[in-house]
């Protein structure tokens, strides 16, 4: 219900006057007992005993509760506590009394004092107070609040509750105006329960296909209903939490119930804008339906009822003259899709309107946009829309925005990126793909005007928004003169200790020896996203001393650590990455990180530092270790002082890491016959291997036996399933996939020979290395990921 408030503004009741702590408990409080209410069956013979609670939430001497007559024209009091005497009241639903004002206008009513005659004359001029009632009680009337109870599945009228005096005498104030409204609610959804429209024993009857398929017994069903009906809750959160059913199974019952078919909670789900336009998430949850999305079939929708929605015919009144389509959803899965449509609650109070309310402020006519993208990109529904995209991309733990407008009047997208994997978020009206673009730029201090080049800035979330981020944001120009936009949410925080970074154990070990070393150079190598700036910051952790100068130059600084001296690099100021490193060099530096070697300036001073007493770490964007000796080489970097500086490559990749719903499998003679071939490939190019496949294959597979059980029958493998906790795709994080590279004497030989990338790859293999595809497979065999995962890494 979303009543119109009306009182009389010279008596001040629109102050609120709760402080802060004291809202968040009223408000705590009030949907406590507000859940309770919904949950009853019998309101007469519940309602008394809740009734003290909530005059002492409301501060209230006493609540009345009429409800509507059989005929519909008068209001009946039911209930009434805090009076030592009852008597039946019987009000016409007019506007000649208090109650019948808030009926039949169907607004919340707040008086400071009703033997007030101005007071009330403003509030309706036929309304008036029977002081009788007072005179015969010998009690004295004055703040009153009221709402109307309409019913959230017909949009009835029930009735109307009555909160009497409050205990300060100081008015009824704006926090309570807004909590009466809540309290109507569920007070109108318990009325409507005890109609027989959901009580929990027509529910039970959802569910007999558990008992068919052998998921609960009979006599667990029965005891769930007792529970359910026992301690005022939903039996499908009894099914789930004290029985431990699958929720997809509680699902595949209500499908079977209903005949319609299941339709799970998904993460990554698009939202339907123009759908939800005229929608409120207070709407869809009290009637327990929501439309999903518009196709050739018609309109489809979700609901927790599709008989009671369809006997409703909610959907033809809000969308009329359009073909349904019905699924059915478990209530907990419901609950979760509003989150993802609407926002949640907890971020509704801390960050304003849900993306679906900003959305629908927006025009969707580029006749209707504004024509100045400046004042456009200004306008306040815009601006909360483009903070309202980083706040649910930060929620839902994504690594990157992509705003794609393209041509004409199709909408722009949005897409975020989690896990590696891009998943459409919302689509924005085309009339306000500039000026979104505009918006972004203002907040990272972009040149506006220029939209022929690509420009890249950084955001400061906290200077416009809840979040204390950044956000590292590149433009770039696209045909039909569109400019696309992607930010990274960078990860700052501490750095994750090395031993949980991902590495085998001798990897570990290895990487370790080299890093001790009190000179020369170390790179981390990989595409963009990999991880590269987490190992290096996990290394230099163990390096962060205090007997230690570490100096850094980063683009940005993503991850701070106290004891390094970070720098953020500023091409616009003159301030390179070859610049920070020459000045690194006059401030007596022991430990130099750079962020990216990108040219042969940048290299060259890198290797000199390195070569004067300088522990230097980079980063590098190849595919291998054995490329990026090649790759540096290939700079120009001398072979011999190059040689001479390296301590080692570690390329690394991220793998998607399988969820816990995991199932384990055995596999089969074939397939494990397989699996040795391909993490043989690699190694079939050296030339023992070569001389002898036989016992190349032996060797491998018998290391693969000792640390990993290989080949024996108690070998387990996993794929993946699906469950809530991963959004059902099977995977939930990622696990790093490394390779080492160290410049052993053999490897600085090849170096100074300018020898091939076949011929590093042969002497590392040889010297103990794992390439990237075998790192992963045998994290195949730890049970962190499957082979799928792997391949789509590591691919060559």
């Amino acid at each position: 219900m979303n009543a119109q408030v009306i009182h009389d503004s010279v008596a001040g009741t629109s102050a609120t006057r709760l402080s802060a702590p004291e809202r968040t408990v009223f408000l705590e409080r009030l949907e406590a007992a507000a859940t309770r209410l919904k949950g009853i069956d019998n309101l007469d013979g519940a309602m008394p005993g809740l009734a003290g609670e909530i005059c002492d939430i409301f501060g209230a001497d006493r609540i009345t509760l009429y409800q509507l007559s059989a005929d519909r024209k008068a209001l009946v009091s039911r209930v009434k506590a805090g009076s030592k005497s009852f008597r039946e009241l019987r009000l016409p639903v007019t506007e000649s009394s208090l109650p019948g004002l808030a009926a039949a206008r169907r607004v919340v009513v707040c008086v400071a004092d009703v033997y007030d005659e101005g007071e009330l004359r403003r509030l309706s001029p036929a309304v008036s107070f029977p002081r009788a009632v007072d005179q015969r009680t010998g009690y004295r009337s004055r703040q009153m609040l009221l709402a109307p109870l309409v019913g959230v599945y017909d949009n009835e009228l029930l009735g109307v509750v009555q909160m009497v005096n409050t205990r300060s005498g100081a008015p009824f104030d704006a926090v309570h105006e807004e909590g009466v409204g809540v309290l109507a609610r569920a007070v109108a959804i318990a009325l409507q329960r005890a109609k027989g429209l959901a009580t929990q024993a027509t529910m039970a009857g959802k569910y007999e296909q558990l008992v068919a398929k052998g998921v609960v017994s009979g006599q667990d069903l029965e005891s769930a209903g007792n529970a359910a009906r026992r301690h005022r809750r939903d039996i499908e959160e009894v099914l789930l939490e004290e029985h431990r059913v699958p929720l997809s199974e509680v699902g595949e019952a209500l499908s079977r119930f209903f005949g319609v078919p299941y339709e799970p909670h998904r993460a990554t789900r698009v939202r339907p804008v123009d759908l939800l336009k005229n929608l409120k998430r207070e709407y869809c949850e009290s009637c327990q339906w929501v439309p999903l999305e518009n196709t050739k079939e018609g309109i489809r929708v979700v609901s927790t009822d599709p008989e009671r929605l369809r006997n409703s015919r909610l959907v033809e009144n809000v969308f009329p003259g359009t073909r349904v389509e019905h699924t059915v959803t478990t209530g907990r899965d419901f609950t979760q899709l509003l989150d993802l449509l609407f926002g949640g609650e907890a971020e509704l109070r801390s960050a304003g309107e849900s993306i679906g309310d900003l959305l629908s402020g927006l025009a969707d006519d580029d006749e209707t946009a504004a024509s100045d993208d400046l004042s456009a990109a200004s306008d306040n529904e815009l601006v909360r829309l483009v903070n309202r995209i980083i706040i649910d991309a930060h929620n839902q733990g994504a690594s990157d925005i992509h705003i794609e407008p393209v041509p004409g009047r199709q909408r722009t997208g949005v897409r975020f990126r989690k896990d590696g994997t891009l998943f459409n978020y919302i689509e924005v009206p085309a009339s306000y793909r500039s000026a979104m673009v505009t918006r972004l730029k203002i907040m990272c201090d972009m040149d506006i005007s220029e939209k022929r080049k690509p420009q890249d800035g950084k955001i400061k979330f906290r200077k416009f928004g809840p979040l204390d981020i950044e956000l590292r944001v590149a433009t770039i120009p696209t045909a039909g003169g569109m400019e696309d936009v992607v930010m990274r949410i960078l990860s700052a925080g501490e750095p994750l200790p090395i031993d949980q970074v991902g590495l085998t154990p001798a990897n570990l070990t290895r990487l370790k020896s080299a890093v001790s070393k009190p000179y020369g150079i170390f790179f981390v190598c990989g595409p963009t996203g990999s991880g590269k700036t987490t190992t290096l910051h996990s290394v230099l952790a163990t390096l962060n001393t205090a007997e230690a100068k570490i100096w850094t130059a980063e683009d940005p600084v993503e991850i701070t650590q106290r004891g390094l001296r970070q720098c953020q690099v500023n091409a616009k100021a003159g301030f390179t990455f070859a610049a920070a490193m020459r000045a690194f060099l006059r401030a007596d530096p022991d430990i130099i990180m750079v962020g990216e070697m990108r040219d042969k300036e940048t290299t060259a001073i890198g290797l000199e530092a390195s070569l004067t007493g300088h522990l230097v770490f980079a980063t590098l964007h190849t595919n291998s270790a054995p490329e990026s000796i090649v790759r540096l080489l290939d700079m120009g970097m001398d072979p011999f002082n190059f040689a001479d500086a390296l301590l080692g490559v570690l390329a690394q990749r991220l793998a998607k890491r399988l969820c816990d719903c995991k199932q384990p499998y055995r596999p089969g003679e074939e397939e494990s016959r397989h699996f040795l071939q391909e993490y043989c490939a690699e190694l079939e190019n050296l030339p023992g291997f070569k001389a002898d496949p036989a016992a190349g294959y032996q060797r491998a597979f018998e290391r693969l036996q000792s640390e990993f059980g290989y080949g024996t029958p108690h070998l387990q493998l996993y794929r993946p399933v699906g469950c809530d906790e991963c959004n059902h795709t099977g995977y939930r994080g990622r696990v790093g996939l490394f390779e080492l590279l160290l410049g052993s004497g053999r490897v600085k030989r090849i170096i100074q020979e300018h020898g091939t990338v076949a011929d590093l790859l042969v002497a590392c293999l040889e010297e103990g290395m794992t390439t990237l595809k075998m790192d992963g497979m045998e994290k195949v065999l730890r049970g962190l990921t499957d082979m799928a995962q792997v391949r789509a890494v590591c691919i060559k």
